[in-house]
């Protein structure tokens, strides 16, 4: 054996180096799988909690301006009982609407011709609307909103179709998805939407 063919055989300590270092690659591999694994169950459970708890949806119409745009996505959080102010999303022929509650079972409504709401005889200040409207109604006054309903009115009087109209009607208990709680996206846009009157929600004397 001359000495190229000598120093072709690897030393004692070379295989031991490259033992160890395929036990550490196969050891890092498995590893990556397990990590890997792991977060693709921790997604899967996200997403899972977030369709039943905070559902994301889209807004698509105009219905709700000035408060929620077309475009934006709003998370709905289900569980809450509705209140009088708050917007809640609910399911109609197969689709999801968002509107603002403005009355609950029990409640008498009134809208007079030039758009102002009266609940209960008292007058409401809405700045959350983007102007007065009868719009689209076909009810007669007072309305009182049966039980397990809500009578709902979208922000932009002119252009909504809500609970004025019966073609919609008020909105059962059963068919509600949950009260609409947060702008994500865009981002610029983001924000909280308080819950029951504390968006301006008051009753004018």
């Amino acid at each position: 054996m001359d000495k190229k063919e000598r120093m072709d055989i690897p030393t004692a300590d070379q295989l031991s180096r490259e033992l160890t270092r395929l036990r550490y690659g196969e050891r890092f591999r498995r590893t990556l799988r397990e990590t890997i694994g792991s977060l693709i169950v921790a997604l899967a459970v996200i997403v899972l909690l977030s369709n039943l708890l905070l559902p994301a949806l889209r807004v698509t119409g105009s219905g709700m301006e000035p408060t929620l745009k077309r475009g934006q996505t709003v998370l709905c959080r289900k569980g809450a009982e509705p209140e009088r102010g708050d917007v809640i999303a609910f399911y109609y022929n197969k689709k999801i609407l968002i509107k603002r509650v403005i009355g609950v079972a029990g409640d008498t409504i009134e809208i007079e011709e030039d758009g102002t709401v009266k609940r209960n005889g008292e007058r409401l200040e809405e700045p959350y609307t983007a102007d007065k409207s009868y719009g689209e109604c076909d009810i007669e006054f007072p309305y009182e909103v049966p039980d397990s309903r809500y009578f709902v009115m979208g922000d932009n009087r002119s252009v909504s179709v809500d609970s004025r109209s019966t073609a919609l009607g008020c909105v059962a208990e059963e068919d509600i998805l949950g009260r609409i709680s947060y702008i994500v996206y865009p981002i610029g846009e983001a924000g909280e939407l308080e819950s029951g009157g504390k968006r301006g929600y008051e009753e004018k004397e």
